[in-house]
């Protein structure tokens, strides 16, 4: 009886950290770097980074630190 018990509460734990975890909204950027190689002095370049909501909830950007 005390093994079933403690078999369901590990059980019920592992199901719950899963349940966690699955669902948090996360930040994918497929592509986090890009090297512009050589640039000529005075020159505009511009790239763009696709960044990717994943998760079931919705992802808020709160700060933005350009580096």
């Amino acid at each position: 009886m005390k093994k079933r018990l403690l078999l369901c509460g590990m059980a019920a734990g592992l199901l719950v950290m899963a349940a966690s975890g699955y669902g948090a909204p996360r930040l994918l950027i497929e592509e986090p770097e890009f090297n512009f190689g050589f640039v000529p002095q005075n020159s505009t370049v511009s790239h763009v980074f696709w960044l990717k909501s994943v998760g079931d909830d919705s992802l808020k950007i709160l700060k933005v630190v350009p580096g």
